[in-house]
């Protein structure tokens, strides 16, 4: 089989996701585009070589409908002979981009392939897929549960009642993350991966002066009288502060055989080692990282001590402390330079996102092997790791 490595990787810079947002202003399509321009730039790859791009999108509606990777393809001036396809695993749609592509170039079906994603979240609100009134599950879902699934926000109340979370351990930990993002800008670690766009160069949603104090104002976010009801061991510690925003962004790794990176003069950043998909409980949905972590390390021959660095999409604090506390994972090592508390969470562009700060992360700071994972709506995770090369 054949080795998958990442030759470039690049992101927007993330906006808020609302209206006046600093990338509101942008159609999704050509968020996209300019992640695929600036990919084909800074790698000077002819895009003709391209076999495919795939790319990931939640909100498939409006604006984002149709295909939108097949038109950012042709937004962004590729031949037309290029094809493009959009896949939905909800907030991990991108890096499961990443996997169809790099198992494409593995099996030898493609040598030179784009994993991308987009979400604009002030263009295409979140649900604006669902239209009102109607069931996008169905009646078996309703028979197999019957008191009725909840909403992502209300899974993460009961991790953080199931794990014994306090509101001041997921505060300092959102805390952190912006601590840790306004660090890693003013240090310049995101200038070789971000490629700005109408004259946004930053992401908006990091908070420097952001304290657990100030987060501690804030009102939980996702109370419900029925809900309350229903699960009396939730505390109701989840809010805005410690829950990811809604933004808006875009971002695409280039992939490419080591036999095709080395005949193009590509140099690798790293290696694609070892991928693994699961499926958890939904209504505890966002707890499949756990075993996403275990088989992916299982199936790379791996432990967590060898793991340099991690990436674990910080849907909300609470999924990534019952995470760490399931795996014993050093804190220290998890999304070195923030997460999406700080840095935003674009649905569709998140997966690439993560992986494009990993493989940089990873060069600038030695390490040998990156792990990602990222929990998913309806009870669903990724995890793939990375070698340096």
């Amino acid at each position: 089989m054949r080795d998958a490595v990442i030759v470039e990787a690049v992101r927007t810079p993330v906006g808020k996701g609302r209206p006046g947002g600093s990338l509101s202003h942008v159609h999704p399509v050509e968020l996209l585009a300019h992640t695929l321009r600036a990919l084909v730039d800074r790698s000077a790859v002819d895009p003709a070589l391209v076999d495919d791009v795939i790319g990931g999108t939640v909100d498939q509606v409006g604006e984002q409908a149709v295909n939108t990777t097949r038109y950012a393809v042709l937004s962004a001036g590729f031949p037309e002979s290029v094809p493009a396809t959009t896949v939905d695993r909800q907030c991990g749609s991108s890096q499961q981009a990443v996997h169809f592509a790099a198992q494409g170039v593995m099996s030898g079906a493609y040598d030179l392939v784009v994993a991308c994603g987009v979400e604009s979240m002030s263009r295409v609100p979140m649900w604006s897929n669902i239209p009102e009134g109607k069931d996008p599950f169905g009646p078996g879902i309703a028979r197999r549960y019957p008191e009725g699934l909840v909403p992502q926000g209300v899974s993460a109340e009961l991790i953080a009642a199931k794990w014994s979370l306090t509101r001041a351990q997921l505060d300092e930990f959102a805390a952190s993350s912006h601590r840790k993002a306004a660090a890693a800008w003013g240090r310049g670690r995101f200038d070789a991966e971000v490629a700005p766009l109408d004259g946004v160069s930053r992401d908006e949603s990091v908070r420097p002066g952001t304290t657990p104090e100030i987060l501690a104002g804030l009102k939980p976010a996702y109370y419900d009288p029925a809900f309350a009801e229903r699960f009396p061991q939730i505390e109701w510690n989840v809010t805005a502060g410690n829950a990811s925003p809604v933004n808006d962004g875009a971002s695409a790794v280039l992939i490419a055989s080591a036999d095709t990176a080395a005949r193009l003069g590509l140099r690798p950043l790293a290696r694609l080692h070892s991928f693994a998909v699961t499926g958890s409980d939904p209504l505890l949905m966002l707890t499949g990282v756990v075993p996403a972590t275990e088989k992916v390390l299982r199936r790379a021959g791996l432990t967590l001590d060898d793991i340099d660095l991690f990436e674990v999409n910080e849907a909300f604090s609470s999924v990534v402390l019952a995470w760490r506390q399931e795996t014993g994972a050093d804190l220290a090592r998890v999304n070195v330079d923030g997460g999406a508390l700080a840095l935003g969470h674009p649905l569709g562009a998140s997966g690439t996102r993560l992986t494009t700060t990993l493989v940089h992360s990873m060069r600038e700071r030695g390490a040998r092997y990156g792990l990602q994972t990222m929990c998913e709506a309806g009870g669903l995770a990724n995890a793939m790791i990375l070698e340096a090369v």
